[in-house]
């Protein structure tokens, strides 16, 4: 395998990207003139050293001098406590609070849980998240923010089902409302339909 192929076959392990498109990378690499390529390895050589993840909702974000383990919104005791939303990814929660219509705590799933799965707790922080809910005695409302595909209906069962023997007269289990339209993704929504999707959220 050449230098060529290899750094194809690295793309291509990115979401949603194919053969053809992560061969279109390697040759756009191959055209940058200056120093574009030497910025873009120190970028990535950097990234492992000045981000870190958050000790409470598992996010990654910029590291402090201070050795701060948790993240700014963690760190935020302005935000309401009552409140846990559960996402798939960073990038979900980035979309959320651009919004601005939230204004509770997070926790980062890690991913989803696809149709079949027979190990869905290799693929999701299940252990992780049930330790925080029962750490957190605050907590009175845990809205399940998944995209609304197939994969995240499953995601929504599956954590359902997991976290049921939690759910109190005190702990409500809550799943976004009418406002993502069928098969949208949490990253892609505008901030109004967001705000309509909490807005409209049930049990």
């Amino acid at each position: 395998m050449n230098s060529i192929e290899k750094l194809a076959e690295l793309f291509g392990k990115f979401p949603g990207i194919g053969p053809r498109q992560a061969k279109r990378f390697v040759y756009f690499l191959l055209t940058r003139q200056g120093t574009y390529n030497e910025e873009l390895i120190r970028a990535i050589e950097n990234l492992k050293q000045e981000i870190v993840q958050c000790e409470e909702c598992l996010r990654f974000y910029p590291s402090t001098s201070s050795g701060q383990v948790l993240c700014s919104i963690c760190s935020n005791d302005t935000r309401d406590s009552s409140l846990l939303m559960v996402v798939p990814k960073d990038i979900d929660m980035e979309s959320v609070e651009k919004s601005g219509s939230y204004n509770g705590y997070y926790f980062i799933l890690g991913g989803v849980v696809p149709i079949l799965e027979k190990e869905p707790e290799k693929r999701v922080r299940i252990t992780n998240l049930e330790s925080r809910i029962k750490k957190d005695k605050n907590i009175k409302e845990i809205i399940l923010a998944m995209n609304a595909n197939q994969e995240g209906e499953n995601t929504i069962e599956y954590l359902k089902t997991k976290l049921s023997n939690l759910a109190t007269s005190k702990l409500t289990i809550t799943i976004l409302g009418r406002g993502l339209s069928t098969g949208a993704e949490l990253e892609y929504a505008d901030p109004e339909t967001l705000k309509n999707a909490l807005k409209n959220r049930s049990k």
